[in-house]
């Protein structure tokens, strides 16, 4: 247990203080946090959160930017994604260390240039009271909600849920009517994406499940498939996909691309499909077989 809280007390830092050095460096403010902390703010002063078309997150997200508002916005966003990776390194850990290497994945990296929200939701995977973060970003936190669902996960949800009806009841109608501006490929519906329906060849694998439900969420960037990295467990699986990965990263830094299909095709090829080839080459009730009755 000391050895897990120190290790990923040293990966929660140095995530933290590389999204908090990058986000100043480059003058963005807290990122895509910011728009949490935008919401926690008009929270605050009793004012309309959805005041604007780019405020396109549910209100929950406002409960996690309460703690940070009196920081600097670079300082609130790099604890944030300090601590998201605090915690997915913790859970990670629990079963073994090797699958640490995750944090080498591109969509990683891609995420702390903007401090996202995906890694906490990779994170809710592991801890039942954190699975409310799948709430606040559901387009890429419903598959690790409906795979990972516990008893516990699911009242923490309810609460969170609840405290935010009682907050200000109307918020789901006015956040959906700004889904219209939500930008966003869906990767199933992106040749060579229906490929991925042969997961469902391994339909009592609950990871066939997760591959399958993040390919037909809308999605806008690579940052958003880092939630896949829950899929491989060992480290032949781990390190192909993270080698893989950065074929988006060196397709990006070579090419800017013209429309989110794109964008899209990129992640089918160089993150989606590699999560199928391993969901369809592991033993099919080897040791990192997970069933839905799990």
């Amino acid at each position: 247990m000391r050895t897990r809280i120190i290790i990923s007390t040293l990966i929660g830092l140095a995530a933290g203080a590389f999204c908090w050095f990058l986000l100043a460096r480059l003058k963005q403010n807290a990122g895509d946090f910011q728009w949490a902390i935008h919401l926690a703010q008009r929270l605050m002063a009793h004012q309309n959160p959805y005041d604007t078309p780019l405020e396109q997150y549910p209100l929950p997200a406002a409960f996690v930017a309460l703690p940070f508002l009196r920081l600097p916005p670079e300082v609130a966003a790099g604890l944030f994604y300090g601590l998201s990776s605090f915690f997915l390194a913790f859970g990670l850990t629990r079963e073994n260390y090797s699958r640490l290497r995750i944090f080498a994945a591109y969509p990683f990296w891609a995420g702390v240039l903007t401090a996202q929200w995906s890694t906490l939701i990779a994170a809710s995977a592991f801890f039942p009271m954190l699975l409310p973060a799948t709430m606040m970003k559901p387009q890429v936190g419903l598959p690790v909600f409906l795979t990972r669902l516990t008893r516990r996960g699911f009242l923490a949800c309810a609460v969170v849920g609840a405290a935010s009806l009682v907050v200000l009841p109307q918020w789901p109608r006015l956040w959906l009517g700004q889904a219209h501006n939500y930008e966003h490929f869906i990767p199933l519906l992106i040749f060579p994406g229906p490929l991925l329906l042969l997961a469902l060849l391994r339909y009592r694998d609950r990871d066939a499940w997760l591959l399958l439900l993040a390919a037909i969420m809308p999605q806008r960037w690579f940052f958003d498939a880092f939630t896949l990295w829950l899929i491989p467990k060992s480290r032949r699986e781990i390190l192909p996909t993270v080698f893989l990965s950065w074929g988006a990263g060196i397709w990006r830094w070579y090419h800017l691309p013209a429309n989110f299909t794109e964008v899209g095709r990129a992640a089918v090829i160089f993150l989606y499909l590699p999560m199928l080839a391993v969901v369809l080459l592991r033993p099919k009730f080897g040791p990192a077989h997970a069933s839905l009755s799990a």
